[in-house]
């Protein structure tokens, strides 16, 4: 009698994450882990008092599923007065646990199996597993060269009679690319011209460089009713594994996306989410002092990745730097030139094939975050001198 398979095989579509793997593997040799995108520096006091306080007072259970009304409220108010956009915080406000959560909750909403999803390269590794356990096809369209830029004549011959949404990511982990509106305009024309969804991934919106500015596609004409955008407050407020995203979209969409969030996680941490209300509540005056520090940080781990011989993109926002090791004479691949850096010299990056489909445009590429301490960027520099 032949064995049945005990594993789906919708799992064989992706691996465990690289990311997580580069941090297992710093631990591994005491390495500076620039590998996985989370602070290592305190989140703000502001924040963290009122998360206290929250719990002192016994906000200890269930919130309503699809969130507090006072974040719900604290998200339309920001989308107002940032954007300018109207968003109603009963019918088209969903908390969720994460940004990761906000995004698998949209693909299983809206997506059917055989559906063909557009999604830019280099892309966050979660997207492959969205799509495989939604049953979506991903098209990829590649940015290319140092600016990270699509060519629309691709962009065009991605998108037919099965497509069902388009994922953007801006600003972009891992490029560090923010799409302009030149670009958001020509996928926006294609989305109405092929009558399908934006799913945007905006979760890195507060944190921007130079003079660039961050455009959500809801604002775009004729794109708010077929936008789905996913945000939240882990990266802008230091705080990652408090678990906070949320969903934004008009009440049809919102509907068919709390479905699907009330029954894969129920809710997101109550006590959090008082936290979360105040921080996006005193967020202004916090929002141009986050900028700075991490513009701080990109400029100093610039100089220490060119000064060691690597060829960077200057990031237009996010915390990531896309490091092309080309010139630095290394005799192998991606994969094996980041655990040459964690055993060698002491710093780990992730590989930049993990980032891509087609794993030979990202074999010369490293990725590496800022978003760590200038005491741990400035030891990271000092290691990666003995290159």
């Amino acid at each position: 009698m032949p064995q049945r398979a005990l594993v789906a095989s919708r799992t064989a579509v992706f691996s465990e994450s690289v990311i997580r793997e580069m941090t297992r593997l710093s631990f591994l040799h005491g390495a500076i882990n620039l590998a996985q995108g989370y602070p290592d520096f305190p989140a703000p006091g502001f924040v963290k008092r009122a998360a206290i306080e929250a719990i002192e007072a016994d906000v200890n259970q269930y919130a309503i599923t699809w969130g507090d009304p006072r974040l719900r409220t604290a998200i339309a108010d920001k989308m107002r007065g940032h954007y300018g956009l109207d968003v109603d915080p009963e019918r088209e406000v969903t908390v969720t646990c994460g940004a990761t959560e906000a995004m698998m909750a949209a693909m299983l909403a809206f997506v059917e199996p055989g559906d063909e999803v557009i999604v830019f390269e280099p892309f966050y590794e979660n997207y492959v597993p969205d799509a495989a356990m939604s049953g979506a096809t991903l098209k990829y369209v590649t940015l290319r060269g140092l600016d990270f830029v699509f060519d629309p004549d691709e962009l065009r011959a991605a998108f037919g009679p099965r497509t069902k949404a388009i994922i953007v990511n801006s600003p972009n982990n891992p490029s560090g690319k923010v799409f302009d509106r030149e670009e958001l305009g020509q996928i926006a024309a294609l989305c109405q011209e092929f009558d399908c969804l934006c799913f945007t991934d905006e979760i890195y919106e507060h944190i921007l460089f130079d003079d660039h500015q961050h455009l959500p596609m809801s604002t775009l004409p004729g794109m708010y009713d077929r936008t789905v955008t996913v945000g939240g407050l882990s990266k802008t407020f230091s705080v990652t594994g408090w678990r906070l995203g949320y969903v934004v979209a008009p009440p049809h969409l919102s509907e068919a996306v709390r479905k699907v969030h009330d029954f894969l996680t129920v809710g997101a941490p109550a006590p959090l989410q008082q936290a979360g209300a105040v921080a996006l509540e005193q967020g202004e005056a916090y929002y141009p002092e986050l900028r700075s520090m991490y513009q701080g940080k990109r400029d100093r781990l610039l100089i220490a990745l060119r000064e060691a011989g690597f060829i960077c993109h200057k990031p237009e926002g996010a915390y990531y730097v896309m490091a092309d090791f080309g010139d630095l004479g290394f005799d192998g691949d991606d994969t094996a030139f980041a655990l040459n850096l964690i055993e060698r010299a002491g710093v780990a990056p992730v590989p930049g094939s993990s980032f891509y489909n087609n794993q030979e445009a990202g074999s010369r590429f490293v990725r590496f975050t800022f978003s760590k301490s200038d005491e741990t960027l400035a030891e990271a520099a000092r290691r990666l001198a003995s290159l």
